[in-house]
């Protein structure tokens, strides 16, 4: 399963009595496997995580590279389930979390179709926090570019904060893919996933990432491709669906506290996850619009409600400290959370910012279409947009 699934069972949905459903669509293998129901209209149950072992590791049941947040000793079969989120994830009485979905992962590699070599970097071992650093092959082989500066793209993935890794296939590629044409430094986010670690906790590894990041400016930080090659003063933040929530967060962020050194030239959001209590465009005609409330519900317990500034930005009374001038914005027709993106255009627009926000809207697509159909000539104009915005000057 490819993209942010729980994001597109949460979004892309039909009503069926208690539950969330999906119709399978014949030609789409991603819709082929999502045709089971999506319950969100149970209570929230208050568990105590239990971590078998809550760092990904390499499975030995399969030829192919696989994570898992569960060792061999952890089924069983004895376990009452809470929460039955086939195929994406089981949450058990007892707190332990399976993913059923996007756990699969590849290596670092050097990718020969983009000659661009990436590497993983423990940034708190405690926490399991870490990235992937992505750079283009040839300035690591070229000594004469070996003082030359590329700007910085920092990525947080989607997944409704509870599933995917940087390490899926389609994030891995789709950064490859960004740092090969933007001629970039690319830093993909591992941060730690709800419900064992309810946002904001997604937000706050995110925050300590860029804290680590910026730890090299002065050239001396610990990670040499960084310390040789990262533009400080051209950092670019990125994200779809939750991990653009999590860019937009982190710009007001600095916007607030600042990270000396490093200056955020802009942010470019994919499909965001924003929502709100009052229906805005189309939201009133989707009759399942509340099952997002309770999406958001899950995967933040402690918030209080859809209007929390988290998931509501039109409630953030910072929104203009955003610490960037420049912002682009993607969204998808058929979208559901498409008005929050235009809607987030106009909140800018009205507040005391003072940058520059342009809106992409794509035509007869749904949320994060890009990531289970990278090659379909609308994610590939897509992504030229996100390119051209970090190569503009």
């Amino acid at each position: 399963m490819r993209g942010s699934e729980i994001m597109r069972l949460g979004f892309t949905a039909h009503l069926h009595i208690k539950y969330l459903y999906i119709p399978t669509k014949p030609k789409n293998p991603f819709m082929n496997l999502i045709t089971h129901s999506f319950p969100l209209s149970l209570p929230f149950i208050p568990f105590k995580p239990r971590f078998l072992n809550s760092s990904l590791k390499l499975s030995k049941s399969s030829n192919s590279p696989q994570f898992s947040t569960m060792d061999s000793s952890s089924s069983d079969n004895t376990e009452e389930v809470a929460y039955d989120l086939s195929p994406i994830m089981k949450v058990y009485k007892n707190g332990r979390v399976q993913r059923l979905a996007g756990e699969e992962v590849v290596p670092p590699s050097l990718d020969p179709t983009t000659n661009v070599e990436s590497k993983d970097v423990v940034v708190s071992k405690e926490e399991d926090i870490s990235v992937r650093i992505f750079i283009p092959k040839t300035i690591l082989d070229d000594s004469s570019n070996q003082s030359q500066k590329l700007p910085l793209f920092v990525y947080f993935h989607g997944g409704a904060f509870c599933i995917e890794t940087p390490f899926s296939p389609n994030y891995h590629n789709y950064l490859n893919n960004v740092v090969s044409k933007a001629n970039a430094i690319g830093v993909s986010v591992h941060y730690r996933r709800a419900p064992e670690h309810p946002v904001p906790i997604a937000h706050e590894d995110s925050w300590l990432v860029l804290k680590w990041v910026a730890s090299h400016v002065s050239r001396d930080g610990p990670d040499g491709w960084l310390n040789q090659h990262a533009d400080f003063e051209k950092v670019f933040f990125a994200g779809d669906s939750a991990g653009a929530n999590i860019a937009h967060y982190l710009a007001i962020r600095v916007g607030l506290e600042g990270l000396p050194g490093l200056k955020v030239e802009g942010i470019a959001l994919v499909h965001p996850y924003f929502w709100g209590v009052e229906r805005i465009g189309s939201e009133s005609g989707r009759e399942f619009a509340a099952k997002v409330d309770e999406l958001w519900r899950f995967s933040c317990p402690t918030t209080s409600g859809s209007d929390d500034p988290l998931i509501n930005p039109d409630k953030d009374s910072n929104m203009g400290r955003l610490g960037c001038k420049r912002v682009l914005v993607c969204v998808a027709e058929k979208d559901i959370l498409k008005d929050r993106g235009w809607y987030y255009k106009e909140l800018l627009e009205k507040s005391e910012w003072n940058g520059i926000v342009d809106v992409i809207e794509t035509k007869e697509e749904d949320h994060v279409f890009h990531m289970f159909k990278p090659t379909c000539e609308e994610a590939l104009v897509m992504l030229n947009n996100v390119v051209s915005f970090i190569k503009k000057d």
